[in-house]
């Protein structure tokens, strides 16, 4: 077959190649085939110099308007094809304005704010009021003033983290700062006593920390709220009443307390409270590990020491005090078996409360 009847053959097949493409993608496999570095067409080029001198003429006058005819028909099939995509990508965008909307979900508190504000709002119905202080105290706020001075066996029950001076000097550690994370907001409760004179009702609510492991019943960071009354003639049974109150405020009219002797630092006598088990009421079960009691706070009637470090007369006035985990709370509140829960962020989890 002579070489311009393979031409005409070649043009022939690639202008039907060219027809039958159904993307961008077939219509480039088809152009490489033909016009590319390795094209048949391209090869017909490159044997030119391999033909009698006679007929290299009429063979690359042929070669040249085939080249042409195809590159014609590529342009042409590819405008042909960008357009059809083109429109198909915008019928598949398309938006169907007569279906419903997407409503935007509403956000709620966070359940730890959420029942640190019911705690709140429970004493503030007793007439207390809230206060709030540094969670960057100095030791003499959370421990000293608290009838825990440098030698206290007590402080290494809530070892806490100490912050670097200025400069940054590393030497700035425990025993050498006395500027810490507090480990409770009892702190707050001293600087109130400092500048207000009695009778005091105080709530103080705030974050806190403390060098512990995270489990299910320990969080390094978590929320507390402390409680102060300083009066005359306050007494256990004030104490007593005002806790069984906010238990059943807290957990239901049906909940029980009792009270278990205990030791703190800044007070005297001391004690646990523990709640009735909502799950099992007092029976036994798996929740209160068959006791039929749930620990919830600790309290006591405040230490002569700490109210006299905090310039009022301990034989004029008395107190209590107490202390709670908002996060206890919560997950005693809505039967949670996991502190760590709370803080995972899922909000399948946090948006059931």
């Amino acid at each position: 077959m002579a070489i311009t009847d393979e031409l005409e053959s070649l043009r022939i097949q690639t202008l039907e190649a060219i027809s039958a493409a159904a993307s961008s993608g077939d219509l480039d496999q088809v152009r490489v085939a033909v016009l590319g570095k390795s094209g048949t067409l391209t090869a017909y080029l490159r044997g030119m110099g391999q033909l009698p001198k006679e007929e290299r003429a009429s063979v690359g006058k042929t070669v040249n308007d085939v080249r042409k005819i195809v590159e014609e028909a590529l342009s042409s099939r590819k405008a042909e094809l960008d357009a059809a995509e083109l429109a198909a990508a915008i019928d598949a965008a398309a938006v169907d304005v007569t279906l419903p909307g997407r409503s935007q979900q509403m956000g709620t508190r966070h359940l730890i704010n959420r029942i640190t504000d019911e705690v709140c709002e429970i004493f503030l119905g007793l007439g207390y009021s809230v206060a709030y202080g540094p969670e960057v105290e100095t030791d003499y706020y959370n421990f000293t003033a608290l009838n825990a001075p440098q030698d206290h066996p007590s402080r290494s029950m809530q070892d806490t983290f100490y912050v670097l001076d200025r400069s940054g000097d590393a030497s700035a550690v425990k025993g050498e700062s006395d500027v810490l994370l507090r480990t409770q907001t009892s702190g707050v409760q001293v600087h109130v006593m400092e500048q207000q004179k009695p009778p005091i009702y105080i709530v103080a609510p705030g974050k806190v920390y403390r060098r512990d492991v995270a489990d299910p019943s320990h969080l390094p960071q978590f929320t507390q709220i402390e409680g102060l009354v300083v009066d005359r003639g306050i007494t256990f049974g004030d104490l007593k009443g005002t806790l069984d109150y906010f238990c059943k405020q807290m957990f239901g009219e049906e909940r029980k307390t009792r009270f278990r002797a205990h030791y703190f630092p800044f007070t005297e006598p001391s004690a646990e409270v523990d709640v009735s088990c909502g799950i099992c009421h007092g029976e036994g079960c798996r929740m209160c590990k068959g006791t039929g009691w749930l620990e919830i706070l600790g309290c006591g009637m405040v230490d002569p020491n700490v109210l006299e470090m905090s310039g009022i007369d301990p034989e004029e006035y008395s107190g209590f005090a107490f202390g709670v985990g908002v996060e206890r709370v919560a997950c005693l509140k809505y039967n949670v078996p996991d502190l760590r829960m709370l803080l995972e962020g899922d909000m399948r989890f946090l948006r059931q409360f």
